[in-house]
């Protein structure tokens, strides 16, 4: 049973998820480690923007916003913290248990192999002829794309990382890009991401 966190401050709010999250068959904590968080932005002391942004520190638990804010520059900031989707309240039920079970999916453990790198999703590594580099969410999402697909667009990219690339500028994926060259060259896997002009990358 997959434990998802609530970090919400209107107790009607959280009882309300808690008894949505039960008849669906998650289990709702208030600590611990978990599979999800969502996560209200308004909260006493330090925000949820702020929280995300210290959980990206230590923790790639996947985080939903679930807010009342309404802005793309709310949106925006969401994902540059770490959030991994933004929802809108008054929320629809249905549609918050849809992308709670996609990015459960996206996250549930799976090893990829390609061009001699293997990929742990779960581990957040990639290994290469014996040797291993830590990668960031964002990174290991990027490979992921790339080791599934013969050419992935900056398009496919960017929404596979933010969900939403109406708001994110495109610098945002090339320096994803530098930085996961630049572990692949440190484990031996030099030039291995190859740009495709005016589309995209691949392996």
């Amino acid at each position: 049973m997959k434990r998802i966190q609530i970090i919400e401050d209107d107790t009607a709010i959280r009882t309300e998820l808690t008894t949505l999250l039960q008849t669906n068959g998650y289990l709702p904590v208030e600590d611990g480690p978990c599979d999800l968080i969502l996560m209200d932005v308004n909260l006493p002391g330090e925000s949820g923007y702020t929280l995300c942004r210290k959980l990206r520190q230590v923790s790639n638990t996947p985080v939903i916003f679930l807010t009342a804010r309404d802005t793309p520059e709310d949106e925006l900031l969401a994902f540059g913290v770490g959030g991994d989707d933004f929802i809108r309240k008054p929320y629809n039920s249905a549609v918050l248990l849809a992308r709670i079970a996609r990015i459960l999916k996206t996250t549930a453990g799976e090893t990829l192999t390609a061009k001699g790198l293997t990929l742990d999703l779960p581990g957040m590594r990639v290994v290469f002829d014996g040797t291993s580099a830590e990668l960031t969410k964002n990174e290991a999402r990027i490979l992921r794309c790339l080791m599934q697909k013969d050419v992935c667009t900056r398009e496919e990219l960017i929404e596979d990382l933010w969900t939403n690339g109406m708001y994110i500028d495109s610098n945002t994926l090339y320096v994803n890009i530098g930085r996961l060259r630049e572990k692949l060259s440190s484990i031996g896997a030099d030039n291995l991401i190859r740009t495709v002009r005016g589309v995209g990358y691949r392996l």
